[in-house]
């Protein structure tokens, strides 16, 4: 994991940011930290829902864990496994893959947990409390 030594002042500082890399960022206290890769335990059961779910509300309404989401706290953004949005939401998203806080919230946010005491903090109470 690597942490970028700009600080950022705002949230609309960092959507404006582009490292032209395909990496995905969390900001917190103003700093970037590079996420590390999905397990592929993790990918396989976030497919095998997003599949399911596009059955039932269509593909375009459901995003597999490349959505941001914008939220309270630290760190200001989250990239949930599978999000199920709203249908204003295809059009708001398509120039950037972000659900800011001054949208409607998504319909649905899932997040697949991880094993271990450090993932169970994070992912059953700072991530619950943020969505």
């Amino acid at each position: 994991m690597v942490q970028l030594t700009h600080k950022f002042q705002s949230f609309d500082e960092y959507l404006s940011y582009n490292d032209n890399s395909e990496n995905f960022y969390e900001l917190f206290n103003g700093e970037l930290i590079e996420m590390p890769p999905e397990s592929g335990v993790n990918v396989e059961i976030a497919t095998f829902l997003l599949i399911r779910f596009a059955l039932l509300v269509g593909h375009r309404r459901v995003r597999g864990q490349g959505l941001e989401l914008e939220v309270r706290g630290e760190p200001k953004n989250r990239y949930p496994d599978l999000t199920i949005i709203r249908e204003e939401h295809i059009q708001q998203l398509s120039k950037r893959n972000t659900i800011r806080l001054s949208m409607s919230p998504p319909l649905l946010v899932v997040e697949v947990v991880s094993p271990g005491e450090l993932q169970r903090e994070r992912d059953y109470i700072a991530k619950r409390i943020q969505y």
